[in-house]
């Protein structure tokens, strides 16, 4: 596979992992999509294992996220600011504390951006507890199970 096809795998990887911050956006399907092209023009079969693995991953997430309350994150004052900020943290923390960080992160960034916007501490844990109750929980499955995929392709391609 050349490196302008590899590009494009990661630039859709991109736009995937962007869009699942954007409501209405298929987020993990154009990461699996980016993922399932790529494994078809790789004849290496680290690049079916990554598929194989993506795919399970993806419908863990997908049961996860039918379990947790749905998305109504508009109500609880969710911006699309606060999404950038939640995704930064979560993107900064799967590579600073390697996978687990993740988490940490994307609640650091919802944090992070409403004691900017309240500016008091107790204010800002309360609303961070009111988005994550109010969907914030079911993105983050997303975006994590996204950042898995994203990382393990990032691997084999690095390293495979």
């Amino acid at each position: 596979m050349g490196v302008w096809e590899l590009l494009l795998v990661g630039l859709v990887l991109l736009l995937g992992l962007c869009g699942v911050l954007v409501p209405g956006v298929p987020g993990s399907w154009l990461v699996w999509a980016a993922v399932s092209w790529w494994a078809l023009k790789d004849p290496r079969p680290v690049a079916w294992w990554v598929l194989v693995g993506a795919t399970v991953v993806l419908f863990l997430s997908q049961v996860v996220r039918w379990a947790l309350p749905p998305r109504r994150l508009r109500t609880s004052g969710a911006t699309p600011r606060m999404g950038v900020y939640a995704g930064t943290g979560a993107f900064l923390g799967f590579f600073l504390v390697p996978v687990v960080g993740a988490i940490p992160g994307f609640m650091a960034g919802i944090y992070l951006y409403e004691r900017l916007r309240l500016g008091r501490h107790g204010e800002a844990r309360a609303a961070l507890r009111t988005v994550m109750r109010s969907g914030g929980s079911s993105v983050l499955a997303e975006l994590f199970t996204c950042l898995l995929i994203t990382g393990a392709w990032l691997g084999a391609v690095l390293w495979g």
